[in-house]
């Protein structure tokens, strides 16, 4: 049975697919997901499907899930009101499997099936007919259930699905953080730069990866730290002007002028840890700009850049220097030629944001 791991639980989700649409199976399969749930009298059909791909049928009867051989692997459990919500509980007589359907359900209950199952050993499933109900189930008390069962007939679904999934298994890896060394700063006069306000607080040391070159992403510090002249303001990043890339989930770059509330960033820190955070809310507003020039350390000659704010609450992540705690950013107020920041070294060339192999120049 397939199983796609995500960055906010320790064990990998499992997906299951109940449909009858041929081409929603075929996109399942190619996505890597191969185990289908079919109603009993539908086994003709996964005897037929069988034919074309490798699959892992399940069959539904009398409310238990049966393997193909006859196995009981899950029993399934309805939840239509309030009451058989608050009795949801295991039990002795349960397969390993459990199977949650909420049939009429206008707010998804989730919390409280995480918390009935918490700690049960069992794996839970919930009946979900749209990517968005699936992601709610596999988020709920930042756990989530074991896994989903994606009942749907139209293949848009099972790409949405998928695209969750790749977003979250790429939080899990750590993104490649190269040292550059400053070689310019300059005052750049006036621009319209660009705070984005994301829904998560963000710790020392993390923010958000920008520049002028997609080729060249600085990690830019959030408004975390204590400053003399205005409050913390730990949900922002002084990012950069309307121009600047940002990096998004799925390896992508958009131009900060593109993001909006309710779209989604990769908040990076020092080691080059990743998650995904919300932007809540993003201000544009002209203020005075400063231009940072830097080169990496590796010999290589090539010239990374970015605009900021000239004001000492933007700041630069520098890099680790050892196990002690070290200093976290460096306010552009205080860089100078010399410092060491931190650097996403990156394909130049995109479309849509997305990386592609072409001959580019941007200077």
């Amino acid at each position: 049975m397939c199983s796609v791991s995500n960055s906010s639980s320790s064990k990998p989700k499992r997906v299951w697919i109940w449909t009858e649409s041929k081409q929603v199976m075929t996109a399942a399969v190619e996505r890597g997901w191969n185990t289908f749930v079919f109603l009993s009298e539908n086994q003709q059909l996964a005897i037929d499907w069988s034919t074309i791909a490798l699959l892992d049928p399940l069959f539904i009867k009398e409310g238990e899930v049966y393997d193909s051989g006859d196995r009981r692997v899950g029993s399934i459990i309805e939840v239509s009101t309030p009451q058989e919500l608050q009795q949801l509980q295991p039990a002795d007589g349960q397969a390993e499997n459990i199977v949650i359907d909420l049939p009429d359900w206008q707010v998804i209950p989730a919390e409280n099936i995480v918390a009935s199952f918490q700690g049960s050993g069992k794996t839970v499933f919930a009946i979900s007919k749209t990517p968005s109900e699936a992601q709610i189930f596999l988020e709920a008390l930042e756990q989530g259930l074991g896994g989903i069962v994606l009942k749907v007939e139209d293949v848009k679904a099972v790409l949405a699905l998928k695209e969750y999934f790749d977003g979250r298994n790429e939080v899990s890896n750590l993104l490649s953080l190269m040292k550059a060394t400053v070689t310019r700063v300059d005052v750049a006069g006036m621009g319209d730069r660009v705070c984005v306000d994301l829904c998560s607080l963000m710790r020392p040391g993390e923010g958000l990866l920008v520049g002028s070159f997609a080729r060249g992403l600085f990690l830019v510090h959030s408004e975390c730290l204590e400053s003399n002249y205005i409050a913390s303001r730990p949900f922002r990043v002084n990012a950069g002007p309307v121009h600047a890339y940002v990096l998004v989930p799925g390896g992508k770059t958009c131009y900060l002028s593109e993001l909006k509330s309710g779209k989604e960033v990769i908040v990076v820190d020092q080691k080059g840890r990743q998650r995904t955070a919300v932007v809540g809310r993003v201000k544009i507003e002209s203020r005075p700009l400063i231009l940072v020039e830097a080169k990496t350390n590796s010999g290589d000659q090539t010239l990374y850049g970015i605009i900021l704010q000239n004001a000492e609450t933007v700041a630069l992540v520098s890099p680790c220097k050892g196990t002690g705690e070290q200093e976290k950013a460096i306010p552009v107020t205080s860089l100078k030629v010399g410092d060491e920041v931190l650097l996403r070294v990156q394909g130049a060339a995109r479309h849509t944001g997305i990386e592609i192999q072409e001959f580019i120049v941007e200077n």
